[in-house]
């Protein structure tokens, strides 16, 4: 998987402390539309390092509407961003604005922002077009500022041409639950746990004795013997199944953005 090398997370973790040390740290959080939109322009440029004008295409049009961003590249259209006052809370309706704006241009990928809160969303075209959440940052929780770093460094400039985005939405989908069940019920992993039980009761095991047990921990999700984090982690996930969105019916440029 690609990432950043030590020494440009180190820079992309101090410039997204400088972004909340200069807007978020004591400031108020009654901010119209049009303040945020400044906060953005600098997120846009002082944290991901995209070029002003060249790179960063303000009210861009598309259908008829404008959409806040657009990041452009050598002429490719990378994600479309959708910035909210910082006075709003992030909703489902803000959600199917940004969906349709990327939906409707043919890009992949959403980010929606009050410059506070960070939601990226992938955009899936089936019928209907679908979303699914594949990270969401609050930056004004110092705690998830490290945190952070992992998820921003795959819209960086940088790694924007190395196929980042590609990168994070493989390592998503290898994590998704219905991934993730295939390998536990793969003959290989079931093989593995019916040798170690074995070795570790002395008594024999089939195959359908081990898929038994798999299926029950999943089910259960064994609550009571899991650490307080994991925990925490799962019901991170469970936000963030996907999310079924209805587009307009109108035809849709469906040109792939890799």
């Amino acid at each position: 998987m690609k990432q950043l090398s030590a020494s440009k997370k180190k820079k992309l973790l101090a410039d997204l402390k400088k972004y909340r040390k200069k807007f978020l740290a004591g400031k108020s959080t009654d901010l119209d539309e049009a303040a945020t939109r400044l906060m953005i322009n600098s997120f846009l440029s002082d944290v991901l390092g995209f070029i002003s004008i060249e790179q960063i295409k303000t009210e861009y049009m598309i259908r008829g509407t404008y959409a806040d961003y657009v990041i452009q590249i050598k002429g490719k259209r990378y994600f479309v961003v959708e910035a909210k006052a910082m006075s709003m809370g992030l909703s489902e309706k803000h959600l199917r604005q940004v969906i349709n704006y990327a939906a409707n241009e043919g890009i992949d990928w959403a980010l929606l922002t009050n410059g506070r809160q960070f939601q990226l969303y992938r955009v899936l075209f089936n019928k209907p077009i679908e979303s699914r959440q594949v990270f969401s940052v609050d930056l004004g929780d110092e705690a998830q500022l490290k945190k952070s770093v992992d998820d921003f460094q795959h819209m960086t400039e940088h790694l924007l041409l190395k196929r980042g985005l590609d990168h994070l939405w493989n390592r998503y989908q290898a994590l998704e639950a219905s991934s993730f069940s295939k390998l536990l019920y793969s003959s290989k992993i079931i093989g593995h746990l019916r040798r170690q039980l074995k070795k570790s009761y002395k008594t024999k095991f089939s195959d359908t004795d081990i898929i038994s047990a798999v299926t029950r921990v999943i089910v259960d999700e064994v609550r009571d013997v899991k650490p307080r984090k994991e925990r925490k982690r799962k019901k991170h996930t469970r936000r963030n199944k996907s999310q079924t969105i209805a587009v307009p019916q109108t035809p849709l440029i469906t040109a792939s953005v890799g």
